[in-house]
């Protein structure tokens, strides 16, 4: 999703109706190299992350098929989301509710349930309280969840995740980044399952070059 119509987008969560802006124009082919190449957490595993944010009907749409992908990869395959800041408090605010539920390891459990009560039922799951109030409703100790949402931990992750997606310059979202070498998205490659695909065969491509070391 272009950067400005996932800003758009998120006033129309809020009640305005979202304006469709063109996407941002990408290079030629299905993926393209960021330049420079970035460092990944763990050296010894190929890094897949999926930039995002619960705002965006086509992170939705993407959300149930990246999934899927992720459960088949082998071991040496990392997949870690990163939220989608850009600067924008909602969007720092979403982020900071993801971090905590994952601090508290419930991430995997609620994250397909997020984009439905962001986007249909507009809890402001971007502010303390709509986020304390929902997690709550779906069984989760609300003072273990606030701990963790006001943690210095939870704060750095979203420094960091901000600072990714400067450092990859993603300026749409779905984007993946597959091991800090090659970003591919859906209209990069045609279609959210092409993208998919297209991962399949970055992943592979770096796999190969490291057996040859």
């Amino acid at each position: 999703m272009n950067r400005r119509l996932a800003l758009k987008q998120l006033a129309a969560v809020a009640g305005l109706s979202a304006i469709g802006l063109p996407v941002r124009a990408q290079s030629a082919g299905t993926f393209a190299p960021v330049n420079p190449p970035q460092p990944t957490d763990d050296p010894s595993r190929i890094e897949v992350l999926e930039f995002f944010h619960y705002g965006c009907p086509h992170c939705r749409a993407f959300d149930p098929l990246v999934s899927a992908w992720v459960a088949k990869q082998q071991p040496d395959v990392a997949f870690v989301r990163v939220p989608a800041i850009w600067g924008n408090p909602k969007l720092r605010g979403l982020a900071q509710f993801y971090y905590a539920m994952e601090a508290i390891d419930v991430a995997d459990k609620l994250h397909p349930k997020v984009f439905e009560a962001y986007q249909d039922q507009h809890v402001p799951l971007e502010t303390e309280a709509g986020a304390a109030d929902w997690v709550g409703s779906m069984g989760v100790d609300r003072k273990k969840f606030l701990d963790a949402y006001k943690s210095f931990g939870v704060s750095g992750q979203v420094r960091r995740a901000d600072q990714l997606a400067r450092n990859y310059r993603i300026r749409g979202v779905p984007t993946l980044a597959i091991d800090g070498r090659f970003e591919t998205s859906g209209s990069m490659a045609g279609s959210h399952e092409a993208s998919l695909e297209v991962a399949d065969e970055l992943i592979a491509r770096v796999r190969a070059s490291r057996a040859k070391r």
